[in-house]
């Protein structure tokens, strides 16, 4: 079998030399021969197909380290961790898209030539919270102000305290003056602030390798600030938030959990996730040693926009149409808050159920 130098073999397969020897001090490419005398890399022409697979994953951005796990699968593993990676970097480039966006919005607002006034808006609230049929005890807290939105949902031993104490963080931006500018920081300092409660509040006794067993104690936490315009969203965990406008229900958070890490990287499918064994375990929560990395952003608000937080104690049993539903039905937001957790309970109350329902209405 004829050898290739290292200049023909980059020829071929689209590498640079100095790409090739880098390839192969990782351990990556490594050449099927060197001269001992010159010292020349010699590779064989069969290993131009895999020099290309590299080629192509690195144009993808794809980490050195991934693509030599990706080399040493089969063909069908493979593509199923090209197909994971490439979701991922799609939800990482809608992050960024979104950030983006609200850089250019804020940006905007700065121009007096450019920023209309607004009417005068603001909330028409209501919350509750209840420990379902099952449980002996009720871990989620729930709050609603005219400026904090917020519901939190503990876990563990301490998994009362520490949602009540992730709210009581926030609930001095109640009385803090934000302007709409600077929300993304307050909330920011915000969750530090709310991680060292909780920590306080279950003490230094979980190590970070129990991180999301039984053994660690910590809380979800999803909130939303109001300005007189906008809602500051901070979202860690699977509580969520949904909007009805326009009577279309958006969920406008995404689930920090294994499961829906599966299903962004196509292992699995969103009817799977539903019932898969391992759907409420969190990849990210406050307190327990968990990642405590949360979502951030700002929410434009509409006259007559209606929004719900709830801990998935709702989410879980009640069918998006039922919720959507109930949002969509005249009334004050206490109604729709009594009617969701009844809708829990009826379905079982296997977990604790908290709502917060929220009107963006007009006048004073």
């Amino acid at each position: 079998m004829e050898l290739l130098t290292i200049g023909a073999f980059a020829r071929a397969t689209r590498l640079s030399p100095k790409a090739l020897r880098l390839y192969d001090e990782l351990g990556l490419l490594p050449p099927a021969r060197v001269d001992p005398v010159t010292g020349y890399r010699l590779y064989a022409p069969r290993q131009v197909e895999r020099a290309r697979l590299v080629a192509w994953l690195r144009r993808l951005g794809m980490p050195l380290v991934r693509i030599r796990h990706v080399c040493a699968l089969d063909a069908g593993a493979a593509a199923g961790e090209i197909r994971a990676f490439w979701a991922r970097a799609e939800a990482e480039a809608a992050a960024r898209r979104d950030l983006a966006a609200f850089l250019v919005d804020h940006l905007t607002r700065k121009d007096p030539a450019m920023a209309p006034t607004p009417p005068a808006l603001h909330l028409r609230y209501a919350a509750a919270s209840d420990p379902g049929l099952v449980r002996a005890s009720n871990q989620d807290t729930a709050y609603a102000g005219s400026r904090l939105l917020a519901v939190a949902d503990g876990y563990g031993a301490g998994g009362a305290p520490a949602s009540a104490a992730a709210v009581e963080a926030l609930r001095r931006l109640e009385e803090d003056g934000v302007w709409a500018g600077g929300l993304l920081n307050v909330l920011a300092d915000a969750v530090e602030e709310a991680e060292r409660a909780v920590d306080d509040a279950v003490g230094t006794g979980f190590a970070p390798e129990a991180a999301g067993t039984p053994e660690a104690a910590g809380t979800t936490l999803t909130a939303m600030l109001w300005t007189g315009s906008q809602l500051g969203l901070v979202h860690i965990g699977d509580s969520r938030v949904y909007l009805l406008r326009d009577g279309e229900l958006l969920q406008i958070t995404h689930d920090h959990t294994v499961v829906q890490s599966m299903v962004d990287e196509g292992r699995l499918t969103p009817e799977e996730a539903a019932s898969h064994p391992q759907r409420s375990l969190l990849v990210r929560a406050l307190g327990g040693g968990a990642d405590a990395t949360a979502e951030m952003r700002l929410q434009d608000a509409l006259p007559g926009d209606r929004y719900l937080l709830c801990s998935d104690g709702l989410s879980t049993v009640v069918p998006g149409g039922e919720i959507r539903r109930v949002l969509a039905a005249p009334g004050e937001p206490g109604r729709a808050v009594r009617e969701l957790v009844a809708l829990a309970n009826g379905s079982g109350g296997p977990d604790n159920v908290s709502c917060v329902v929220a009107d963006v209405v007009t006048g004073g």
